[in-house]
């Protein structure tokens, strides 16, 4: 279906496009979310930033999502945390809260911010899944003050707004399938995006 995340981002933009006109604030999940991000805040001549989340994955599996957090200490559990012994979510959270602080700090030098209050704020990753991180990232965006928020991503799940409800206002894919199974089946290159590679499409855009 792409070619990489910056062809996703290009075809991505392409859908945004009407939002232009809302001067908006367009925000990447770190670390292949930001890629795709770049290319939507390029096609709309909009600031770009992150909003940071973690997964929190099943002990047994960390791959299959049981929730996420979030900065400003969003929290999102699903109902699969449930099965989960209360003291092993804790320890999950434990870990993924250090690596958020740890990307909070690498990402947000001299705690440099695009702020949100007010404004159409688009986050984007490069695909939904479970959507646990998504939502954390729209929760986020709802407590930083954004007055609208619109859910963006190459590849979603079919039927991806029902099962979200209000948590956007908005929802905007290229595609939608029945069978996702797995987001790098529609990348030929989807490849692990670095910090490095963060770093460099963050500090552009804010040079």
């Amino acid at each position: 279906m792409f070619a990489d995340r910056a062809d996703a981002g290009r075809r991505l933009a392409a859908l945004l496009e009407p939002y232009r006109a809302e001067n908006p604030v367009v925000v990447g999940l770190p670390r292949g979310g930001v890629v795709v991000a770049a290319e939507v805040a390029d096609a709309l001549d909009a600031p770009l930033d992150v909003i940071l989340v973690r997964k929190l994955g099943l002990p047994a599996n960390p791959e299959v999502a049981m929730g996420a957090i979030g900065e400003g200490g969003v929290r999102v559990l699903d109902d699969v945390a449930e099965r989960v012994p209360v003291e092993a979510v804790a320890a999950v959270e434990r870990r993924e809260l250090a690596e958020l602080e740890r990307r909070t700090r690498l990402y947000r030098p001299e705690g440099h911010r695009v702020s949100l209050a007010n404004r159409t704020v688009v986050v984007v990753d490069d695909g939904i899944a479970t959507g646990s991180t998504a939502l954390a990232a729209c929760r986020v965006a709802r407590g930083e003050g954004a007055a609208r928020v619109v859910l963006a991503a190459p590849v979603a799940p079919h039927g991806w707004e029902r099962r979200f409800g209000t948590v956007a206002d908005e929802y905007v894919a290229v595609t939608a399938p029945r069978d996702l199974r797995a987001i790098g089946r529609f990348y030929d290159d989807f490849r692990p995006t670095t910090d490095d590679e963060v770093l460099s499409l963050l500090g552009s855009h804010r040079g």
